[in-house]
């Protein structure tokens, strides 16, 4: 028996990383600045460690409710409540381990084989390699890219729908790109869900990385109550917490059972002492995600002045997101690109191939770090594309 040929196509054919090979290409190399993750570099602060170190003093080490500790859901209404000015109620909310696992289940709950997902392009590349391993297809609709940035044509979406499109996934603001869709964009996107009766997936993610004021728009702010909008979110990125792989999704409470059932058989839940960090991480820590999100914009500001000020980079400042998503002039295959980045000025960059249709050309910066390795790396950076 041949054991490869013997598993599923959908597993044996699932992409390696793009990212993951520049990656391990670069890992160890003395010097090198990091920009390929997307995470910060700011280890989770200690209001939010220690009720997870108190938890395990306190032995709470054994299994945990599937739709996740009450203090917790009750935690995610309150800080939905502030977030969005409207009431949200606990029975909304479950948790789930990260982000990733909430996508997982919502692919679940909409989609199988033979059926589809419409979702934006570029993209983060996990979500059309879960589609596509659970047997179903993504489908894509690019994003434009010109001197406002990157743009969305709605009715593009409604083009790509057929009998078989059971969801459309809206990242918004966007993995990689920091596009953002604004309220409007938004109803229109809800009225061709109605229309044909499809799901939405909103994975609203960095919607507090949003640098034209406040927070980013959502699908909150348009929605019926019983409109099929299933949110997709985790703790990583505004608390600093990737490493913990906590996250949530927000349904219907109609929904609770099935979504309670699918987290009994992938994970049965997540430890209750990370839930504990989650609940400080809510509660406490509007303050520290403030300070985060106003460090990102002043490196997107430094990132952008640098490699723009080359006048070979097409670059449009991001709204939203932490990332930069940029072109050099004359680099149409940012995969090679990417390696010689490394070699050639020790700084880690994401190729843009990994990010599927439309983002070939492109490399993504994750500029969430300090301001000086943001600087230093956009100098290094600036220097190799002078060199072409």
């Amino acid at each position: 028996m041949d054991l490869l040929d013997a598993l599923r196509p959908e597993a044996r054919q699932a992409p390696l990383s793009g990212i993951v090979a520049v990656m391990t290409h670069g890992w160890g190399r003395e010097g090198l600045i990091p920009l390929w993750a997307g995470e910060g570099d700011a280890p989770t602060p200690d209001f939010i460690t220690r009720p997870a170190m108190e938890s395990l003093a306190k032995g709470e080490t054994f299994y945990t409710r599937q739709r996740g500790i009450p203090e917790l859901r009750e935690a995610l209404a309150r800080y939905h409540t502030r977030q969005f000015g409207r009431n949200f109620d606990f029975t909304e909310f479950l948790v789930t381990g990260g982000g990733m696992h909430a996508i997982l289940l919502a692919v679940q709950a909409t989609a199988g084989a033979g059926d589809e997902i419409v979702y934006l392009a570029p993209a983060w590349p996990n979500f059309p390699s879960a589609v596509e391993i659970a047997g179903a297809k993504a489908v894509p609709v690019r994003l434009d890219f010109n001197d406002n940035g990157w743009t969305l044509d709605p009715h593009r979406i409604e083009s790509a729908i057929t009998p078989r499109t059971k969801a459309l996934f809206i990242n918004t603001p966007s993995n990689p790109t920091g596009w953002t869709a604004d309220a409007e964009t938004l109803r229109v996107i809800l009225e061709i869900a109605r229309k044909h009766n499809l799901w939405i997936i909103a994975d609203e993610t960095y919607t507090l990385f949003h640098f034209d004021g406040g927070r980013a728009a959502s699908f909150s702010d348009v929605m019926d109550e019983d409109d099929p909008v299933i949110f997709v979110n985790t703790f990583s990125k505004n608390w600093s917490m990737t490493g913990w792989r906590i996250g949530w999704v927000k349904v219907h409470p109609a929904l609770q059972l099935v979504f309670e059932n699918l987290i009994q058989y992938s994970t049965s839940g997540v430890a209750t002492f990370m839930q504990r960090g989650g609940v400080a991480a809510l509660d406490e820590g509007d303050a520290y995600v403030a300070s985060q999100v106003e460090r990102a914009r002043k490196a997107r500001d430094i990132a952008t002045a640098i490699i723009g000020g080359t006048g070979r980079a097409r670059l449009v400042a991001p709204a939203g997101a932490f990332y930069l998503f940029f072109g050099v002039e004359g680099v149409s295959d940012s995969a090679k690109a990417a390696f010689d980045i490394i070699d050639q000025a020790n700084v880690g960059l994401a190729p843009g191939t990994a990010f599927g249709e439309g983002g070939e050309a492109f490399f993504r910066m994750c500029f969430n770090r300090r301001l000086e390795d943001v600087e230093e790396a956009s100098k290094r950076i600036a220097g190799w594309i002078s060199g072409l």
